[in-house]
Order: C-alpha cells, then structure tokens, then sequence
C-alpha cells in the first residue's frame, strides 16, 4: 500500500518503461493493403485517403518492394478491374488484374507474403460482394450459394497466379469450407486462408470504397454483413470458419471492436488479425491536417490498442508509416 506501492516508479524514464512494458507492436504485426488497377506507371493518389494510391502492376510490385525492405512481411491486394459486370467474372479471370499483380509482386520480391482478398464488390457492376438475384417477394438480393460457386473460382484463380494466401471476405454462409475443399482438390492443399470471419456492417468503409469504386448502387450490405449490436454472433461465425478451415481469422473493423478482438483471442487458438480501416485511418489524417492532433502518436497508440487486444495481425494503411516509426 501507500506509500510503499509506488506505481510510478516504472513510469519514472524511457528506460524504465521500455523494460516494464506488457505490449509490443512490430513490423511483423504489420500488413499492407495495396490497391491494384490497370495500366503501366499508374499512381493515382486516392482521394479520401491521403498518402494511399490506385497502383498500376508494376507500381505495385514497386511498392511491395518498399515495404518488404522495411520489414513488412505481407501485403494484401485488391483490384479495380478494366469492365465490371452483374457477375463479376473479372474477379477470377485468368489473366485479371490480381492474378497480373501477383505475378509482378511475386517476380520482384518473392519472399515478400502476397495475401489477395476474394470478394466480388470491386468486379460487380452493382457493387455488392455477391450474385444478385431476386428473391421469392421479388426484391434484388445476395444470393448465397450462387456467390460461393463465384468466389472459389476467384481463389483459385489466385492461386494459380502464385497468390500465398486468399482472404474470402464477403461474409456468405459456407465460404470458407468451399474454399479450402476446392484449393485442396486443385493441388493447393499448402495456400492458407485468412477469413474475414466477423466483419461487421460499419460506417467506416467509405473511403475505402472511394479507393476500390465499389459502393453499393441499390440499398445497403446489411443482409450479410454483421450487425455492430451483435458480440455473441461474431465469435459463432469465427468458430463456424475456423470449423470450415479457416487457418487465420479477422475482425473488421478494429477500433469499435476491440471486445471482438480479444474475446477471440481468448477463446480461439488460431492467429487473429485485425484489420484498420479507411475510417479509421481518414479520421485521423484529416484531424491531424487541421492541427488537431498529432498523426504519429494517435496512429501508434492506435495500432498498439490493436495488439494489446489479442490482434497478432493488423491490416492498417499506416504499415508503411509506422515501420519507419518503430524503426526509430
């Protein structure tokens, strides 16, 4: 007790907390998300997003070479095709725009983790993450299994195309199962997956749909994106994945949902990633152009919020950033 308990006494120089602190953030917690669209030397600055890009191939197997040099282990993509559709069928062409990124990235840094994510909404012409059917009362709808049949032919076209990991996340029923049943059966039985698992129907994805031209154009994603009210559910849906193969599993987004995070930690012995978003990162950088706040400080209290949770991975746009911070 007081005044023999003095708390402060760790507190009392930088040395002194390095030795006693409990929570460690690390370039290897970091993944990079990368967005991909046609063209050779394309750069093109995302508007609601500063310092990110829409990356040509080659920019991107520029970029992901950066980052690999200042210890990123992995980077995930995804691709703005050259047409979009009802079906989405540039999301598993062979020679779409992710599988011609995989190959860049993989020529120019192979050790570098390539992780590609397996939705639909950048390739759909309505941009929703599925096959939009009509329903028995006749109104436009996500069909399920229609989708699932879509996304294992996206996952394995990355495959081919040398992807080291495909992260299905457009939150349809049996996903995952069919996935990995057909990357076994296709002579992939080694290309693990990382699924979005609880992936909540957030107002923090807009800038990201900015970045990847894939808003909605007719109602919402609620049908089978998760209900932010719901904690029970989510940790029923990461148990079904991991059920269904699933070898790492995501929260998203990050911040409103550190409950999410650590209850999976605690009750899940699969690696658990976390995944930042636009939102999240926008905040901040529009706060801090107004001098509101300080960009580095929040960013790093904010990923380190992220791994104290139970994230052993987080998806963040700050990677490149906050690699050189930690350097430091």
């Amino acid at each position: 007790m007081f005044p023999a308990t003095r708390l402060r006494r760790l507190r009392r120089n930088a040395t002194f907390r390095r030795m006693a602190r409990e929570t460690r953030l690390s370039v290897d917690n970091l993944i990079a998300p990368l967005f991909v669209r046609p063209g050779e030397g394309v750069r093109k600055e995302i508007r609601s997003m500063p310092k990110q890009y829409q990356l040509s191939p080659d920019e991107a197997a520029e970029e992901s070479r950066r980052l690999a040099d200042k210890g990123i282990p992995a980077v995930i993509l995804f691709g703005i095709p050259e047409h979009k559709d009802p079906h989405g069928s540039q999301a598993y062409a062979p020679d779409g725009i992710i599988p011609r990124a995989v190959e860049r990235i993989k020529q120019r840094c192979p050790e570098l983790c390539v992780i590609t994510d397996v939705c639909l909404c950048e390739y759909t012409d309505h941009g929703h993450c599925g096959i939009v059917e009509r329903n028995r009362d006749g109104v436009p709808d996500v069909s399920n299994d229609a989708t699932v049949e879509v996304l294992v032919k996206e996952a394995l076209a990355h495959a081919r195309a040398g992807a080291d990991m495909v992260a299905p996340s457009d939150m349809m029923d049996g996903r995952v199962g069919a996935i990995r049943r057909a990357l076994d059966q296709a002579g992939f039985p080694d290309v693990p997956i990382m699924a979005y698992s609880a992936k909540f129907a957030s107002a923090l994805y807009g800038p990201f749909r900015d970045a990847a031209e894939s808003p909605p154009q007719f109602g919402d994603r609620r049908s089978y994106q998760m209900d932010p009210a719901n904690a029970r559910e989510a940790l029923r849906e990461i148990a079904l994945d991991i059920e269904e193969g699933a070898d790492m599993v995501m929260v998203k987004p990050a911040l409103p949902y550190l409950d999410i995070i650590h209850a999976a930690y605690e009750r899940f012995d699969v690696p658990i990633a976390a995944y930042n978003v636009s939102g999240e990162y926008s905040m901040v950088c529009a706060a801090a152009e107004r001098g509101w706040l300080d960009a580095k400080t929040v960013a790093l209290e904010m990923l380190t919020s992220i791994r104290r949770a139970g994230a052993q991975l987080i998806l963040t746009y700050w990677a490149s950033q906050a690699a050189d911070w930690l350097e430091k």
